[in-house]
């Protein structure tokens, strides 16, 4: 399953992707917001998380889905963006991603977790989509809510970052499938002023 906007294409991992990756993670303002990335990220990191990322893909009940964001103009990965933890049930599930610090402000990921959020709301259906973010993360709390999700809670020394040990509070934050259709115009329409 492949999604694509104007300049992403969203994709299943590769194993020729390791090198993108390790740039990207390894980079510690990337890896220092990420509970389970090291610091130093190695080539052996990155090929160990790609191979579990391609079982996943494989199986038949996916419960996590994690799409590679490659930017066209360069051939490149640039970061990744997942919906998680699919519960059928109660019809929720959570996402997170990141992005290489290179890339950051030029509102790749605003385009990438677009389709990727439509995707989770209308083919998977469903209702509730929970994410969290690092307190200090400014970055990550304010593309939650420029995606339209609301601020749910604070989880007060819930999360320690692998690449720092660092213990982190995080925001915990939902979007209803019904804020996302709200949501969804106004970001297609600053999408196209661009």
């Amino acid at each position: 399953m492949i999604l694509e906007t104007k300049r992403l294409i969203l994709r299943p991992p590769k194993k020729s992707d390791w090198k993108d990756i390790v740039e990207g993670a390894g980079n510690i303002e990337v890896s220092k917001n990420l509970s389970l990335v090291p610091h130093p990220y190695t080539k052996k990191d990155a090929q160990k998380w790609i191979k579990g990322t391609i079982k996943k893909w494989k199986k038949k009940d996916k419960k996590d889905i994690t799409f590679f964001i490659e930017l066209k103009s360069e051939r490149k990965i640039i970061g990744v963006t997942s919906i998680h933890n699919i519960d059928m049930k109660d019809k929720k599930a959570t996402t997170g991603s990141w992005l290489n610090k290179k890339y950051w402000r030029k509102g790749y990921m605003t385009e990438a977790k677009i389709p990727v959020l439509d995707f989770a709301f209308n083919k998977i259906g469903l209702k509730k989509i929970e994410t969290e973010a690092f307190v200090e993360n400014i970055s990550s709390n304010g593309m939650s809510k420029k995606l339209g999700f609301k601020k749910e809670g604070l989880l007060r020394k819930t999360t320690v970052s692998k690449a720092t040990g660092k213990v982190h509070d995080a925001n915990t934050y939902g979007l209803m499938k019904e804020e996302w259709v709200q949501t969804r115009t106004r970001l297609i329409k600053e999408l196209l002023k661009k």
